[in-house]
């Protein structure tokens, strides 16, 4: 006869009600959000199922960034520019040796877009980026993280491909493959953020999260400056489009062959490897068609916390992907493959740095220094303030270029501890529904985001001045740290009660 002693994480009797009362009754406690290691050891192999995932996941990113801002650089290319007057009075920057940086393409452009034209142009990508966040983390939730994930790179590859011809053959159909793009790519974050939490034991999370989400830094970094060497060439934007697309398709032939939507379905995985993640995760749901608590997610003030600092993230984010390289360009006087290359170096610093944090948040965790809590709190705190006094000193520095460009290197690189921040806070609040949740703060966060330029455009309007960007760049800093200290407030790693209740009627 067996006995409870004997038996293991899967087949234990479990008296959910009693151990449900227990955790309602220790509710205040800090303790209920350390991470307790299983007893159960790793396997020794050097490449883990769970690496292998990793590294796909992190070029799968690269991939789905360099197809979003391959664009932003094209689009220099294709269209028409009229280069400004020279104004050197108090409030502008003189040009470099009294010279215009006037970047010569070997063939005129072959569209006449004005701004607003352009404005339409590079915003429809995100109209679709924002329609599947949501659906996005439900169906990988449904229907497998792999599944999902894999189809959303290969669509967005697709579009890629045809957008030369379709800019070639009529606007709106230009349009209408760019917002299918956006469709694509919208599902990527919600679908690996259902993969993570069945594939990453609690302890790896903050640095695998780093390792795998840092693939869209990595992705930016590589296609700047190469799509602006190959815009360079004689007819040469569409490479940008084609090149990158053709990696996508590549890419997911390997995604097919090695990648499985959980531990317990990968046929080649180490039962070693297998039995360590179940022990560290806990029992894989079989049942994900359980309904969500709308109402309850609705009313969840911690779910709130992650999507306020998710929004004065993306503010600060798409201030700095989108109207840095104007600034540089109008107000520094950057030419193109300068202002190329210089884009993408906060993107690079934000990469090294964010690995780092997230392994230092593990190694605190593991150690029993920090809670889950606390760690979510601090690292978020980094990822916002930092950055955001970056931007502040974007403002005060003016015309220094050499401190505008170490302004954006060295604080804007702290925007990387993200990872460790509030990205991995969804998978404390519900393993079960973790995408859905990312899918939903995600979707807030990038509608904030389309606000960011849209208010730039309504502050310049067309004053391109040191007084209207400086604005600009206390606007993004201010939102940014006042949506932390909200964070920092109401922030949770507690699983909530309606998380478990559902995870307790499919066990039952």
């Amino acid at each position: 006869m067996q006995t409870d002693d004997d038996c293991d994480i899967n087949t234990c009797p479990i008296d959910y009600d009693k151990q449900q009362d227990d955790v309602e009754e220790e509710e205040d406690e800090d303790e209920l959000t350390r991470i307790i290691p299983p007893e159960v050891d790793d396997t020794r192999d050097c490449m883990k199922s769970r690496h292998i995932l990793g590294i796909l996941g992190f070029l799968g990113f690269a991939n789905v960034y360099a197809m979003r801002v391959n664009l932003s650089v094209a689009i220099v290319a294709m269209v028409n520019y009229v280069e400004p007057a020279i104004n050197n009075t108090y409030d502008h920057c003189p040009y470099p040796n009294k010279t215009i940086p006037v970047k010569v393409f070997a063939q005129p452009a072959e569209f006449d877009w004005d701004e607003k034209t352009q404005g339409i142009v590079l915003g429809s990508f995100f109209y679709g980026y924002v329609l599947t966040q949501l659906p996005g983390g439900r169906f990988a939730e449904l229907f497998g993280g792999k599944k999902i994930f894999g189809i959303g790179v290969l669509v967005t590859a697709i579009f890629t491909l045809l957008s030369p011809i379709a800019a070639r053959t009529n606007f709106s159909l230009f349009i209408l493959v760019r917002v299918l793009e956006g469709m694509g790519e919208g599902v990527t974050f919600p679908a690996m953020h259902a993969m993570l939490a069945r594939w990453i034991p609690p302890l790896e999370r903050s640095k695998f999260a780093a390792y795998v989400y840092a693939g869209a830094n990595f992705g930016t970094v590589v296609s700047l400056p190469l799509s602006g060497y190959l815009c360079a060439l004689n007819n040469g934007w569409p490479l940008a489009f084609y090149i990158f697309g053709i990696f996508g398709l590549v890419w997911f032939v390997f995604w097919q062959i090695f990648i499985y939507d959980s531990p317990s379905v990968h046929p080649r995985i180490c039962r070693q490897e297998q039995t360590f993640i179940i022990a560290s995760i806990g029992p894989q749901d079989d049942d994900e068609r359980s309904s969500i608590p709308w109402r309850k997610m609705a009313t969840c003030l911690p779910l709130w916390a992650i999507l306020v600092t998710q929004c004065g993230q993306s503010w600060a984010f798409y201030t700095q992907l989108t109207e840095m390289p104007t600034y540089m360009a109008q107000i520094l006087h950057f030419d193109i493959e300068q202002n190329a290359a210089l884009s993408a170096i906060p993107y690079l610093t934000s990469w090294v740095v964010g690995i780092f944090a997230s392994i230092l948040a593990d190694w605190l965790l593991s150690k029993g220094y920090l809670s889950l809590s606390t760690s979510y709190k601090l690292f978020n705190s980094i990822s916002s303030i930092i950055p955001s006094l970056g931007l502040l000193g974007v403002a005060w520095l003016k015309c220094d270029r050499i401190g505008v460009q170490l302004m954006l290197a060295i604080p804007g690189a702290f925007a990387g501890a993200v990872y460790a921040g509030n990205q991995m806070n969804h998978i404390a609040l519900s393993p079960k529904f973790a995408g859905t949740m990312y899918g939903i703060t995600n979707a807030a966060a990038n509608m904030c985001g389309f606000l960011a330029p849209y208010v730039t455009s309504l502050i310049i309007q067309g004053q391109e001045n040191l007084g209207q960007w400086s604005m600009v760049f206390y606007l993004a800093a201010g939102i940014n740290m006042g949506t932390n200290l909200f964070y920092v407030a109401f922030a949770s790693a507690r699983e909530q009660p309606w998380s478990r209740s559902h995870r307790i009627q499919s066990h039952n």
